[in-house]
């Protein structure tokens, strides 16, 4: 911490209860009352170095030998100060620091302790104080905090304004030109010292500084002056994700962002490190309010996770609505970047209908498609089984549709959540943003196991939003045998799941058969080319590759003939199945696989199964 040192002469002030004495040997002729305290002194010292001090003991002053009061109360800084100026006055040596140079300033400035009244007076050598302590961020830190006790006066004489830009410049230059950090969280040298042996000594080599680094130093500054500080930064192009940052540190240090914090807890307690108390409820409102308009407006700059740490505590506080949209429509432009964790706002309003906040979802959803994040695009008739198991390429707006999802699931089971609030969060995600259907289907079955009560009409609406082209084999077993669903959708998951078996087992066959065909016609002069060769023969990974194919068929054969013994177990309970399960093609005898597989078919004999196939297929769609 840089200091200075003010006089020559050794210390000649003792005090007595709350009376200062000046021990010079010579009787006290004026008695200076400053608050608590009282000061009997002499007057040529005073009135020698201030204007005031002179006027106010010349008009005090009589012939009759007694000593004058003066009164001093409101002087800036106090008694403590005016202790430190009589010293200076009395050429009694005092130290100047970055704590006490401010309201030495405010107060030599106040007295009038000019250079007319004796050379390198107060205001001289405080002013060439601060101008060395401008040149220093941890100083400048601590005399710009220490001009809340005088900020009137501070203000004034330009002090807050200088070492904001002081401040400001410092932030937005390279930090390896100057003192960083004020708590020597960030300091650029290394550890232990750099005395070498000899007593030779080096410098240290400097450390990497991150971004970051001055986020904690003004942290700890009164938000008026934080404020003020931030618009002067940002003013000489600091990065928006700097900015950023730093209203993240100082929010989650001032305000209880926890996602269970309890907001009694927070009031008046003492901030680590700090002898400044957490502001009151009321006080913490209005911060919120504050830092979320200071944000910058540019997306992803802060993380969704925080955005949503706030919405939830703006919630808690009851802050203006206007807030509270403002982080909505921040949320909903980055709602990729949310987990379903943080999504789950408690329902904070006064008639509370159910445990968590579903309006406020659907209007940061709402937000999010209003903001052109994927181009539309449309699902194919048949989607084909290998294309549901893959994984297709996570967009953002698939990724909320996820998120969705999984958010559909976790409130199904609220009793109180009503059907058209379900429907409209379900109904938000277009279909071409879901590639698999099953977490829809998965909310939509707990959605129905936890109100029974539903309507027939109501149950059609709800499976209407899900698409039986996109489940899973899975899916579709499930939902097959789920009473809970109308007849309707069963149907259009049997149909659907029917055919692409069907067309699965022709484009395999259809393979084979190529495969097959290649084999036949240069399959001998292969084997002529590489006799007598030790390399392998090519047709062998022909070969190999028909049988992997051939096992697939009979793969999906199996899975066939489980699915016709899953309905014909429905069917005892439900004899109405029966009926589609023969019009679909359940109920047609088919050979087992056997277990060596039968050689592949030429292609005069490939078409019968293929027109078969097509005879079936007119079938279903009849």
């Amino acid at each position: 911490m840089a200091c200075m040192k003010l006089g020559s002469k050794p210390e000649a002030f003792r005090r007595e209860g709350n009376t200062w004495f000046c021990a010079n040997g010579l009787p006290c002729d004026i008695v200076i009352e400053c608050g608590e305290l009282s000061f009997q002194l002499h007057k040529f010292p005073l009135l020698s170095r201030s204007g005031v001090l002179e006027k106010l003991i010349a008009e005090a002053s009589n012939n009759d030998g007694q000593s004058c009061i003066l009164r001093l109360h409101d002087i800036p800084g106090g008694a403590k100060v005016f202790e430190l100026i009589a010293k200076f006055c009395y050429g009694i040596k005092i130290e100047l620091t970055s704590l006490n140079v401010v309201s030495l300033r405010c107060a030599a400035e106040h007295l009038q302790m000019t250079e007319e009244h004796g050379e390198g007076n107060l205001i001289f050598q405080t002013e060439n104080f601060l101008n060395e302590i401008f040149g220093n961020w941890a100083d400048s830190v601590k005399v710009l905090d220490m001009c809340e006790e005088v900020l009137q006066y501070a203000e004034e004489l330009h002090i807050v304004s200088r070492c904001i830009d002081s401040l400001a410049m410092k932030a937005c230059a390279d930090p390896s030109l100057f003192s960083l950090s004020a708590s020597g969280r960030t300091s650029m040298h290394s550890p232990g010292g750099t005395v070498l042996w000899n007593g030779i000594g080096t410098a240290a080599k400097p450390k990497h500084v991150s971004e970051d680094w001055w986020y904690e130093d003004v942290s700890f500054l009164s938000f008026p002056i934080y404020k003020r500080l931030i618009f002067a930064i940002e003013l000489r192009g600091m990065k928006p994700e700097n900015i950023a940052g730093s209203l993240m540190l100082y929010a989650t240090r001032y305000l209880p962002l926890s996602r269970y914090s309890n907001i009694s807890e927070n009031v008046n307690r003492v901030i680590p490190g700090s002898a400044i108390s957490a502001p009151s409820e009321a006080n913490q409102r209005v911060l919120l309010e504050e830092i979320v308009e200071l944000l910058p407006n540019q997306k992803g700059v802060a993380p969704t996770k925080f955005l949503l740490g706030l919405l939830r505590t703006a919630m808690i506080l009851h802050a203006s609505p206007s807030c509270r949209e403002n982080l909505e429509k921040r949320v909903g432009a980055q709602l990729d970047q949310a987990t379903l964790d943080d999504l789950l706002i408690p329902n904070m309003g006064y008639s509370v209908e159910t445990f968590h906040d579903i309006d406020c979802v659907q209007r940061i959803l709402d937000h999010y498609m209003s903001v052109d994040h994927a181009a539309a695009g449309s699902s194919p008739c048949i989607v084909d089984e290998s294309q549901l198991e893959g994984s297709p390429s996570l967009t953002p707006i698939t990724m909320v549709a996820k998120l969705v999802d999984e958010y559909l699931a976790e409130v199904a089971s609220d009793v109180n959540l009503k059907f058209p609030k379900f429907q409209a969060l379900a109904a938000v995600i277009p279909d071409y943003a879901r590639p698999l259907n099953d977490g829809l289907y998965r909310a939509i079955d707990i959605y129905l196991k936890s109100h029974p009560w539903l309507t027939d009409s109501e149950r059609e609406q709800l499976c209407r939003i899900m698409n039986c082209q996109k489940l899973s084999l899975e899916a579709c077993t499930h939902a097959a045998q789920n009473e809970r669903l109308p007849l309707r959708l069963i149907v259009q998951v049997l149909f659907f799941e029917q055919l692409r078996l069907r067309t699965s087992i022709a484009g395999w066959f259809f393979v084979s058969d190529n495969l097959e065909n290649s084999q036949n016609s240069h399959g001998n002069l292969s084997l002529h080319k590489h006799e007598g060769s030790s390399q392998e023969n090519p047709t062998h990974d022909q070969a190999v590759k028909i049988d992997d194919m051939k096992a697939r068929v009979s793969e999906l054969e199996k899975e066939c003939s489980s699915m016709k013994e899953e309905i014909q177990k429905l069917g005892k309970t439900r004899s109405s199945w029966n009926i589609f399960a023969r019009k679909f093609g359940f109920g047609l005898k088919s050979e087992p696989s056997k277990s060596k597989a039968p050689p592949p078919p030429k292609p005069s004999t490939q078409a019968p199964p293929v027109n078969e196939q097509q005879d079936q297929n007119g079938e279903m769609a009849n």
